[in-house]
């Protein structure tokens, strides 16, 4: 057997390099690079190796550990994963500000490889630098925290221990079922360690995605429960646009009737000017979608793990004769809440499903009803975004405009506060892809990151970052990353002056307004904070402005801009889109001295005597 002599973390570069996938008919690399934040616990051995074959694998340097890897869960997301990234940090905090990420590829079903500096697998200068010890087990450090967070997870101790944990993590990243984050933790003195590696570790491999076909049984009690329906629906989730699944999703619809809801993570699957597309589903729900939902009898739930806003916390199907299949390339997802499992990928699975039931439609009441749910649900919409006399706009108005100003094609990134919701409403997605939320794990922070990975994965499209204050003060140093590395942006910074979604929230549930806002929270002064200046000083073009008028005009002007471009408006923190929408369970006390807390403690309980999980 031919062997090279190398060290771990060069045997380890060389085989991310010779990872191949293919995409249209062209093979190309895998992973679309690595992010590297060095420190001492990975500078000399990934480092130098990195160095190595950075022709075929190029190194990108970021801000923040947790930004570089929601960067590079993004690029998985809007490649479809079919491609991905790795990440690569020293010990200590480095390491565990990826925790975060970690979790948010876990739920997402989103593949990264993480590769953080661990401690000395020979201990001789315990306690390193940056050590977390545990004083009952000498085998724990700080990269443990990562266990339940990660699809796979290995602490490289001896250097030919690389080879067998590569070829595990690649089954797992590339698995459409597994499919998730692999931490690698690498012990420092190890990443330098040299071995005698087999050859033939580095042959090329071109990843192709694995296709599931249904079981014949379970295939036929899946048809068999829509030929009964009178009512059906789908719900399409993120697995229809991994699988490429699109245009069947379409198809399907179209040749049987059936109207299609969809979820966060899957809108976009259909354009929305499709007939049959009655919108987002759930608690930031269309009216047509929800309306639908309540009376479905057969519910086919295509790609979606169907969380809690996707079901309204399982209040939202209404009907008592309703069933629920469950078509998903996971058997843990597709066997949820008793539902008839149809484990399959979702391309091949609407396909074969659709021969099942060749001749067979939704009745044609059902069909006009949707038709005119949607028809009365996009005259809200358009309500809802056109621009108003007020003196502080509504992020409706904000989304109206940046629609207007961008056109249908223009990717939106956003994640976590009250901006996924009314997006989730009133986006109207051109196509597949163009709609990037990440409300999975609803990680602030994530937004402008976020956008980086996308543009990096989709350089040709138009990606706009919508963003609130709070999340942009949270994470926000990408900015001059993608400045730095020539990613253009352009960023809508909506200022409410606090975390608005929670007010929101906390008021809906009859708390006292505390905390959330600035003006309620503990403070000497408020803040004035020039989020215009900011962006400028970390190398954007920046303005703010005063109107939506204003605002169109400034995003019309960022396609011509060289760099990124931040545009910030003030908006109303009360205002939020009324049509549509769904009760969500949140937890109202018991007890309380306050009267508004106990009048909405009375409405939970009647709220929650309607949860049925189908």
């Amino acid at each position: 057997m031919t062997t090279i002599r190398l060290t771990m973390a060069q045997a380890l570069a060389r085989f991310l390099a010779a990872q191949k996938t293919e995409i249209d008919g062209a093979v190309v690399p895998l992973f679309g690079g690595v992010w590297a934040i060095f420190g001492h616990g990975n500078v000399a051995g990934m480092g130098e190796a990195l160095h190595g074959v950075r022709h075929l694998l190029p190194t990108f340097r970021a801000h923040n550990e947790q930004g570089m890897a929601n960067a590079a869960v993004a690029f998985a997301k809007a490649s479809a994963r079919r491609r991905m990234m790795a990440v690569t940090t020293s010990i200590g905090p480095g390491a565990t500000n990826l925790v975060t990420s970690a979790a948010l590829a876990h739920v997402n079903r989103l593949p990264v490889l993480l590769l953080p500096g661990d401690v000395f697998a020979n201990r001789r200068p315990d306690p390193v630098l940056q050590q977390v010890e545990a004083f009952g087990d000498g085998t724990v450090s700080a990269n443990d925290c990562f266990r339940p967070v990660s699809r796979y997870f290995d602490r490289i101790t001896r250097p030919e221990q690389i080879v067998p944990a590569l070829r595990r993590a690649m089954a797992v990243l590339t698995d459409p079922g597994e499919c998730g984050p692999v931490t690698l933790a690498l012990c420092q003195d190890v990443q330098a360690e040299a071995f005698d590696c087999p050859a033939g570790f580095f042959d090329e491999t071109v990843w192709r995605p694995r296709r599931v076909r249904p079981d014949a049984d379970e295939l036929q009690a899946a048809a068999a429960l829509l030929k009964g329906a009178s009512k059906p629906l789908i719900v399409a989730g993120g697995g229809v646009l991994y699988a490429g699944a699109s245009d069947a999703l379409a198809a399907f619809a179209e040749a049987h009737g059936v109207p299609v809801a969809e979820t966060q993570a899957g809108k976009s699957s259909l354009p929305a000017s499709h007939p049959l597309n009655m919108g987002s589903i759930g608690v930031t729900g269309s009216s047509a979608a929800n309306a639908l939902a309540a009376e479905a009898d057969v519910v086919l739930a295509v790609g979606t793990r169907l969380q809690d806003f996707t079901t309204g916390s399982w209040a939202l199907f209404q009907n008592d004769a309703s069933r629920l299949i469950g078509l998903n390339v996971q058997p843990f997802d597709a066997g949820k809440h008793r539902a008839q499992p149809l484990v399959a990928d979702a391309r091949v699975g609407l396909g074969e499903l659709g021969e099942r039931l060749r001749g067979w439609a939704a009745p044609a009441g059902w069909q006009a009803a949707a038709v005119n749910g949607r028809t009365e649900w996009l005259q809200a919409v358009a309500a809802a975004t056109v621009a108003t006399n007020r003196t502080l706009p509504s992020d409706g108005e904000v989304i109206g405009a940046v629609q207007r100003a961008l056109g249908p094609d223009a990717t939106v990134v956003c994640a976590a506060g009250g901006l996924p919701g009314e997006l989730h409403k009133l986006w109207q997605a051109g196509a597949p892809g163009s709609y990037h939320l990440e409300y999975g794990y609803s990680c602030m922070g994530y937004e402008i990151a976020g956008g980086l990975g996308v543009k990096m994965a989709r350089p040709d499209d138009e990606v706009v970052v919508m963003v609130g204050d709070g999340s942009y003060l949270m994470l926000n140093s990408e900015i001059a990353t993608s400045v730095m590395m020539g990613v253009k942006l352009t960023v809508v910074v909506l200022d409410n002056r606090g975390y608005g979604c929670i007010n929101r929230l906390q008021m809906a549930t009859g708390g006292a307004n505390f905390n959330n806002l600035l003006k309620d929270a503990h403070h000497v002064r408020l803040p004035e904070v020039d989020f215009a200046a900011h962006a400028a000083a970390l190398g954007a073009i920046s303005a703010k402005v005063g109107s939506i008028g204003e605002l169109e005009a400034a995003l019309k002007g960022a396609r011509d801009n060289d760099r990124t471009t931040v545009a910030v408006i003030d908006t109303d923190p009360l205002i939020t889109t009324e049509d549509g929408g769904h009760w969500w369970d949140v937890a109202v006390p018991e007890v309380s001295d306050r009267p508004e807390v106990r009048r909405a403690r009375a409405d939970y309980e009647a709220a929650i005597a309607r949860q049925r999980p189908l």
